[in-house]
C-alpha cells in the first residue's frame, strides 16, 4: 500500500472541525496523528447514529466517566447529529478535552442553527491529494483523467478507478446528498448535477439551467451552494473594482475533482479531445489553488476577468485589496500572441499586475512583459512562495 503524506497540519492544543468532501482522507489522516488517549465516536455506524441521536447527553456522560484516560473526542460525521455539539461545548467549558470533529458538510450545521461553538474551535480543510502531495507517482493525465480522491488514485487497475468514481457519483453525490436532507427531489437535484458538471469551467446562467432542468431560477442557485457547502465545487467570482458589483456578477464554476467530472459528463475512456484536455487542465490548475490556500490557510482572494466585448483572463490573485497576479491558462505547449489577447486587453485596465501564462512549455520565456510558464513551476513558485 502507498503511504502519501499529507500538507494538512491539524491542530493538537485546541478544539477543531475538519470539513471536507466524503473520501478525501479525513479520518485516515486524523487516526494517523492522534493514536492515544482519543475517545472516537462514528456516526457513519448506524447503532451509534441512533445512540446519539435518542440521547445526545450520553456521549457527555461516557465522556466524564473515563475522562482520566481521554485526552481528544473523536466525533467524525458530526454534522449528522449536529445536537452533540451543545454537549462538545459543556465538556470544552468544563474540562480539558479537546474536540476532532470531522465532516463533509458544513451546511447542515449552519442552515440547522447548529451550536458552532463560538470560537471554540477552529476549522481546517482537507481535499483529494494535491498535486505536491503525490508528484513523482502519477502524471498529469492522470489528474485530468482520474482526478485524486485517495480511493481512485490507489485503486490499481483504471477499470478499479472508474467503478469506484461511478459509485461515488451514484452513491454520495445523487442519493446520500439526499439522505442526509440537503435536497428533497433527488431526480431534479440529479439533472441539475449533470447540467453543471457538463458546463465546468464556464460563467453560470442560472435562467439558462433552470429552464434546461425544469426548475425554478432560486432552486438552480440554492443547488449550486449545496455543491459548494459540501465543497464539491467552488466559485470563482468575476473581479471588479466595486464590491458591490463583484457580487452582482456571474461566477464560473468548477467542480472539486476531474475524475468525478468525467463520470458525471461520461468520459470514461481515454481522453484526446484538445478542447476538452484544455478545459479539464483549467480545472486542474484552479482547483489546486484553491486547495493550496485553504490547507495553508493563506488570505488569498480569486477571480476572473472578463470585458463586455468578451475579452478574458482565466485566473487573478488578489491580496489585502490588490491585484498581484494574473494568469492565463493554455493547454498548449508553445503559446503565440494571438493567444494572448485577453492578458493584453487586461494591461490596458492594470498595466502594474504582473501577468502569466500556466501551459505545457518546456522552459519559462517571455513574450513582451508576459511571463509564460510551465504548470509545475507555477505550483513551485508561483503558490509556493508568492501566494
Amino acid at each position: 500500500m502507498v503511504k502519501i503524506k499529507r500538507s494538512l497540519r491539524l491542530p493538537s492544543d485546541k478544539s477543531f472541525f475538519l470539513f471536507g468532501p466524503r473520501q478525501s482522507g479525513k479520518t485516515t489522516l486524523i487516526n494517523s496523528i492522534f493514536k492515544e488517549k482519543v475517545y472516537k465516536v462514528n456516526l457513519l455506524l448506524s447503532d451509534q447514529f441512533f445512540k446519539y441521536s435518542k440521547d445526545p447527553s450520553l456521549l457527555r456522560k461516557e465522556v466524564l466517566e473515563k475522562k482520566k484516560n481521554i485526552r481528544y473526542i473523536f466525533i467524525d460525521e458530526i454534522q449528522r447529529v449536529p445536537e452533540l455539539l451543545n454537549e462538545a461545548q459543556h465538556l470544552i467549558d468544563s474540562t480539558s478535552l479537546h474536540f476532532i470533529m470531522s465532516g463533509s458538510s458544513a451546511r447542515k450545521l449552519k442552515r440547522g442553527y447548529a451550536n458552532l461553538l463560538g470560537g471554540r474551535a477552529v476549522q481546517r480543510f482537507l481535499f483529494p491529494f494535491m498535486w505536491h502531495e503525490i508528484s513523482g507517482k502519477a502524471d498529469l493525465m492522470h489528474f485530468l483523467r482520474f482526478g485524486s480522491l485517495p480511493p481512485v488514485f490507489l485503486a490499481e487497475t483504471e477499470s478499479d478507478k472508474i467503478d469506484l468514481l461511478n459509485a461515488y457519483v451514484d452513491i454520495y453525490l445523487r442519493e446520500e446528498i439526499q439522505a442526509e436532507g440537503i435536497v428533497r427531489r433527488i431526480g431534479a437535484f440529479s439533472r441539475f448535477l449533470d447540467m453543471a458538471a457538463s458546463q465546468f469551467g464556464e460563467i453560470v446562467n442560472y435562467s439558462t439551467i433552470a429552464r434546461e432542468c425544469q426548475q425554478a431560477v432560486m432552486t438552480v442557485k440554492t443547488y449550486y451552494e449545496i455543491l459548494v457547502d459540501t465543497l464539491i465545487g467552488f466559485r470563482l467570482e468575476p473581479w471588479r473594482k466595486s464590491i458591490r458589483k463583484r457580487l452582482s456578477g456571474h461566477p464560473k464554476f468548477y467542480l472539486f475533482d476531474n475524475g468525478v467530472t468525467n463520470i458525471i459528463n461520461r468520459y470514461d475512456h481515454a481522453i484526446s479531445d484538445p478542447y476538452l484536455l484544455g478545459r479539464l487542465f483549467e480545472q486542474f490548475i484552479i482547483i489546486e489553488t484553491i486547495k493550496w490556500i485553504k490547507t495553508s490557510q493563506r488570505l488569498v482572494n480569486l477571480y476572473y476577468w472578463r470585458t463586455n466585448t468578451g475579452s478574458e483572463v482565466d485566473l487573478l490573485v488578489e491580496q489585502s485589496g490588490k491585484l498581484t497576479g494574473a494568469y492565463e491558462i493554455k493547454w498548449s505547449k508553445t503559446i503565440t500572441t494571438a493567444q494572448l489577447t485577453g492578458l493584453k486587453s487586461f494591461q490596458e485596465d492594470y498595466p502594474n499586475v504582473p501577468c502569466h501564462v500556466i501551459c505545457n512549455t518546456d522552459e519559462p520565456y517571455r513574450l513582451g512583459n508576459i511571463l509564460i510558464m510551465n504548470w509545475k513551476q507555477f505550483f513551485q513558485e508561483q503558490i509556493a512562495n508568492k501566494f
